[in-house]
């Protein structure tokens, strides 16, 4: 999935860093959540994309980080409501759960929608942790 979803992100202006994987090797998930979370902390990007089997255990294992805002989407309507009422930073998508089609249009959807704010913004910071806890990675 990944390889199909790179160009979408040249074709929209962007830079997108890999953080892998680079081959067919079984890995663990919590790893590349890790990678990005740092990414995500150092400024090298400013939104995150995140692809295992289901999404679930990415997006699970990516939540753990106080800055990120994972947001599994199974469609673009996921991908849009993530963005405007949660200000999701980070996509996760399933790749044996959706079709390549639906996934390009979920990140699409996701890279070019807009956090809405208003009461939305209310309810995202009842979701920011008041307490920083220590990433044990």
């Amino acid at each position: 999935m990944k390889l199909a979803l790179l160009p979408v992100l040249e074709q929209l202006g962007l830079n997108p860093l890999d953080l892998g994987t680079h081959s067919g090797d079984s890995v663990d998930y919590p790893d590349f959540a890790e990678l990005m979370a740092q990414a995500l902390a150092d400024g090298r990007a400013s939104r995150g994309i995140l692809v295992c089997g289901t999404g679930i255990g990415i997006s699970i294992a990516a939540n753990r980080h106080s800055h990120i805002r994972a947001a599994l989407c199974h469609n673009s309507t996921d991908a849009r409501l993530s963005r405007q009422h949660n200000d999701a930073n980070v996509i996760a998508l399933g790749a044996r759960t959706m079709g390549i089609e639906v996934a390009l249009e979920s990140l699409t959807v996701f890279l070019q929608t807009d956090f809405e704010g208003g009461r939305h913004a209310r309810r995202v910071e009842k979701m920011t942790p008041t307490v920083r806890m220590p990433d044990v990675m």
